[in-house]
């Protein structure tokens, strides 16, 4: 069997990376390596506000990871239905690599020091202001306003 490098991008919920970021890692370094991958790095990419809800969840933290796998579709196929199952992978992105890019490793082993510390949200966790055009007037037609007949009570005109 041929083993294969993945880059897999995770959308995680950031309920469970503001509890506790060490059980959020694991879940996706265990999900991997259940399925026989072998975990090559994994680190946090970042947190942002996503350009739609998912799940309801406005924001998300990115997990980038690197890991071989055999190349036989079960372990990848089984691999993928627990992630979609998982509540807590908002979304995932799997793609095959030639090879891990420079400096990969450095920064996975940067997060793993004791002395790491998840950088609080960024400022832009408020919910965005959406300006609302003013109330018209009562009985005042706007250019925009468009007539729609009244189809109930329309007479058929006799031929």
């Amino acid at each position: 069997m041929t083993k294969r490098l993945y880059e897999t991008m995770f959308l995680l919920d950031n309920q469970l990376v503001r509890e506790d970021w060490s059980k959020a890692k694991a879940l996706v370094t265990d999900t991997i390596t259940k399925h026989g991958g072998k975990l090559l790095s994994a680190r946090r990419w970042d947190e942002r506000r996503l350009a739609y809800p998912i799940q309801g969840k406005r924001r998300a933290t990115f997990v980038l990871s690197y890991h071989e796998m055999d190349s036989e579709n079960e372990h990848g196929i089984a691999l993928r239905r627990d992630l979609e199952l998982n509540e807590r992978v908002l979304r995932y992105l799997m793609l095959q690599v030639e090879k891990l890019p420079e400096g990969e490793l450095e920064k996975a082993q940067a997060e793993s020091a004791a002395d790491f510390v998840v950088p609080a949200p960024p400022p832009d966790d408020a919910p965005d202001i959406v300006e609302r055009m003013p109330m018209r007037e009562e009985g005042r037609r706007d250019e925009l306003d468009v007539a729609v007949p009244d189809l109930n009570n329309l007479v058929e005109e006799e031929v």
